[in-house]
């Protein structure tokens, strides 16, 4: 029987979804769920939810619940991480400091300031992991879905080569579901090549029923309703010639063109409306609105007679059954070294790109070169993220500085200077969270 390590089990979301998912396959009806979290709460709230999962299937599968993290890995096959390290009254910094000095930010959990100030919290944490599951379970999947992706999947790749670790985001699959619809075309009939970096990769191929789709897409766009959908990434697509994964919002905080000017922001992230998921601090403040109420949304999940048992899109229980389950191989997008996958992106770099996943182990395909444009954008992102890594591991201050100076809707509104006093202010914040880092002079 199969053991499953879901380590932050306290993201409830997450994995409630992914439990479902994986106790659907045959392989996996007797598994073992270990759910591990340091919140008491929330791990209560996340074991009686997969048990309510478990008994409306009524599968075969037992739970443990822990805050011990060797007891969760013990033995595991596959582990999940879906971690946060820190509440929001810790990371609503990242935002809010950039915003003081005009850096306008809507996500802020992949790059730029923000997501680079969360690397540098979550590293440590994520290679304490690893070295755990190099003790307890050394030939374990291990599947990260904790942000900012490709600089945690880096560092901790880099650091624990024989490890079998990868990082996914549902985006991929996720965007390609809302391309078929736009077109009109059932998303099994859909065929693509896509690769980048995590939350900055593009469809360099897009096919229905093995014809090129994008002349359809193109016309799809004329429609108001189809364009204002999505107007950063159309935007992003008209000029690219290749449509981007992630959502507009996220789109539009990693490039210089749509939120360096309130008047941008008004045209292409809010649509005039003052509100909606391109505006600032979208995130943080739906945690910050949920902070005190997230418990009872969950309360009235588990009092819902009905549970969803239907295998959804999420590429974590495919994985695993390919792997160590019914043994069906399984194609998917994930974050892995580049080591000559991607020709035009630094070769140390985490990329995003296909992946072939069996019991043979994680087999990634060659993509080649990026088209000019996009690698243009794209290596600039990476070579920020290569920054930070570097920067987070040697614990050095100048490095992340650097970083930062160079991410494009930074450098789009503040001066040298001011990148300088804004970095050492968001450091100062997070002294209690991080180690001691070099002095930024």
């Amino acid at each position: 029987m199969a053991k499953f390590a879901f380590i932050g089990a306290g993201s409830f979301g997450f994995t409630r979804t992914l439990v479902r998912d994986i106790l659907t396959f045959d392989a996996f009806k007797d598994a073992t769920i270990a759910l591990m979290d340091i919140d008491d709460e929330r791990l209560d709230y996340i074991t009686k939810a997969v048990q309510k999962i478990i008994n409306a299937g009524n599968y075969g599968a037992k739970i443990i619940s822990t805050k011990n993290r060797a007891q969760a890995l013990e033995g595991a096959d596959g582990v999940l991480c879906t971690i946060l390290n820190g509440d929001v009254d810790i990371w609503r910094y990242d935002i809010e400091i950039p915003k003081e000095y005009g850096v306008d930010i809507n996500v802020g959990d992949t790059r730029g300031p923000a997501g680079i100030f969360r690397a540098l919290r979550t590293i440590p944490v994520m290679l304490d992991i690893c070295k755990d599951i190099e003790k307890y379970c050394p030939n374990a999947v291990f599947l990260n879905y904790t942000n900012p992706m490709a600089m945690l999947c880096r560092a901790m790749q880099s650091r624990f080569p024989k490890l079998k670790i990868t990082g996914l985001c549902h985006s991929v699959q996720g965007t390609a579901w809302m391309l078929a619809n736009w077109i009109g075309a059932k998303y099994e009939d859909v065929t693509y090549t896509c690769a980048g970096i995590n939350h900055q990769a593009f469809y360099l191929d897009y096919r229905w029923k093995g014809k090129d789709a994008y002349p359809l897409l193109k016309e799809a766009m004329k429609d108001p309703k189809i364009y204002n959908e999505e107007i950063v990434r159309n935007e992003m697509f008209m000029l690219l010639d290749y449509y981007p994964t992630e959502s507009s919002g996220h789109n539009s905080e990693y490039n210089a063109w749509f939120r360096k000017r309130p008047d941008l922001i008004e045209k292409f992230c809010i649509y005039g409306t003052g509100w909606n998921p391109g505006a600032y601090a979208y995130i943080l403040n739906e945690y910050m609105s949920r902070k005190e109420t997230w418990h009872i949304e969950i309360e009235d999940w588990l009092k819902e007679s009905d549970t969803d048992l239907n295998r959804g899109q999420e590429y974590a229980a495919y994985i695993f059954n390919a792997m160590f389950g019914d043994r069906i191989m399984f194609k998917f997008n994930g974050n892995v070294l580049n080591n000559g996958l991607i020709d035009n992106l630094p070769q140390s770099a985490c990329v995003e790109v296909p992946v072939l996943a069996s019991p043979h182990g994680f087999e990634a395909i060659k993509v080649g070169k990026l088209p000019d444009q996009l690698a243009a954008l794209v290596h600039t992102s990476s070579v920020c993220e290569e920054l930070a890594v570097e920067g987070a591991l040697a614990k050095d201050a100048r490095k992340i500085y650097q970083a930062i100076a160079f991410d494009p809707l930074t450098s789009a509104v503040l001066g040298i200077q001011e990148i300088k006093e804004m970095t050492k202010k968001m450091f100062k914040q997070n002294a209690d969270f991080l180690p001691k880092y070099s002095d930024l002079d």
